[in-house]
């Protein structure tokens, strides 16, 4: 997957993540009790993300430097 599309996916999770917050403000406690599980599955999604993304941006040269301790090569 390419950068760019990794930081679109990025920005829909993390808009995901502040909606969630913002109705788990206004909700009553029984809506709220199962926002906040739809809210860990939406932060570990947008951990997954900025992980994957991180990756993406590692430089050539870093993983140059440390592919001889791949077993691929």
């Amino acid at each position: 997957m390419s950068i760019r599309l990794l930081a679109v996916e990025l920005y829909r999770a993390q808009q995901k993540v502040d909606r969630i917050q913002k109705e788990i403000e206004k909700a009553d406690y029984k809506e709220q009790e199962s926002l906040k599980s739809e809210l860990k599955v939406a932060r570990k999604e947008l951990q997954m993300l900025r992980k994957m993304l991180d990756g993406q941006k590692e430089s050539g040269s870093f993983r140059k430097k440390f592919s001889k301790f791949s077993s691929f090569s």
